[in-house]
């Protein structure tokens, strides 16, 4: 796999082999229902071995970066304890005993094999449904090859979610912070929907955060770069985009506003019109709406993508969980194939064909 296509070839083709996968589980949940696959598990290495033993470089973004960082790691180099240091401690002593290119497999199992073990948790025989809608987001192939850190430490936030005891469920989010600090804003959001489970008074909040973005200008980015909160990463609130990574253009993205509020609505009507009630939605689908209104208040940030990540990477089973968990809807597995193709289809359309 390593250098085997042309690196321009490595992320369509990876949306090209996601797209034939949707069009067979398309026609199969059309034509036979929910039904358990043993494709998936395949499915689940392909993406592994095909993300991890992809050739290093700089064409993926960050993806350069970290392994300059692992070689003077290999070379002897003193461990950076300053930030991330579970990331940090996990880079240094893979430099031990392993190569660049295995260290890259082994980040890449680390971002997806935990979304396998959230969606056989959650889904059990079903579980592929919700695995093919997560590989199928607009920014998962982005984050497990240039946003690594935030890519695997999104992951493990989601396994401790996941978890029904409290100790695990701790001991992966604390970890899910070692690796990247930014997780600090999904976890308040969820520590919050501990403690305060209100659907809609949340979604009239992220509803008022519209206005008082459209109103406010830049103030937020420059309010909440004040703060700091002791991280650098918050000056990318102010900070120019010279890369112009991901987002292509700034301002306000109506696109992008529209596509989270797909999942605001999935989640307001599954609550409030099919009375959809179960603790662990609710945990995670309040976690999206805070997390992604701080988003919306920060949209003109040229990087903030990466705030908006705090969010999508979780829009997938917002959208899908109560579908694999309860009977909501006649056909309700004709409908699922539905949201999975127009899902998909605005991955395409920004990754591949724009």
């Amino acid at each position: 796999m390593i250098g085997f296509f042309p690196l321009k070839y490595y992320t369509p083709l990876y949306h090209y082999f996601i797209l034939m996968v949707v069009l067979v589980v398309f026609f199969q949940l059309q034509t036979e229902g929910y039904r358990r696959t043993v494709f998936g598990v395949f499915w689940l290495g392909f993406i592994i071995i095909y993300m991890g033993l992809r050739p290093i470089s700089y064409y993926f973004g960050d993806m350069g970066t970290y392994a300059r960082v692992f070689s003077r790691y290999q070379q002897g180099e003193n461990i950076d304890i300053g930030k991330d240091i579970l990331f940090n401690l996990f880079m240094k002593y893979s430099s031990f005993f392993m190569s660049s290119h295995m260290f890259f497999l082994l980040c890449a199992f680390l971002y997806v094999y935990p979304l396998y073990l959230v969606c056989k948790k959650w889904f059990s025989n079903y579980w592929f449904y919700a695995f093919l809608l997560l590989a199928a987001s607009f920014s998962f192939w982005t984050y497990g090859t240039n946003g690594i850190r935030s890519g695997i430490a999104s992951s493990l936030f989601l396994l401790g979610v996941s978890r029904t005891s409290r100790f695990n469920q701790i001991t992966w989010i604390v970890a899910s912070l070692g690796v990247h600090l930014s997780m600090l804003l999904p976890t308040l959001a969820f520590v919050l929907a501990q403690f305060y489970n209100q659907p809609k008074k949340i979604i009239l909040l992220w509803v008022m955060c519209i206005p008082l973005s459209l109103l406010a200008g830049g103030f937020w980015e420059n309010f909440f770069a004040s703060l700091g909160f002791g991280d650098e990463r918050i000056a990318y609130l102010t900070q120019e985009n010279i890369y112009q990574d991901d987002f292509k253009s700034t301002g306000f993205r109506w696109d992008f506003l529209l596509y989270s509020a797909t999942a605001v609505y999935a989640g307001w009507y599954y609550i409030t019109k099919k009375g959809f009630h179960d603790k662990v939605y609710f945990w995670l689908f309040n976690t999206y709406v805070v997390t992604n209104a701080f988003w919306i208040l920060v949209i003109r940030a040229n990087f903030s993508n990466r705030f908006a990540y705090l969010s999508w990477f979780m829009m997938a089973l917002v959208i899908v969980y109560p579908l694999l968990k309860k009977r909501l809807f006649r056909r309700q597995y004709a409908l699922l194939a539905n949201i999975i193709m127009a899902y998909f289809a605005f991955t395409f359309l920004m990754n591949v064909i724009l």
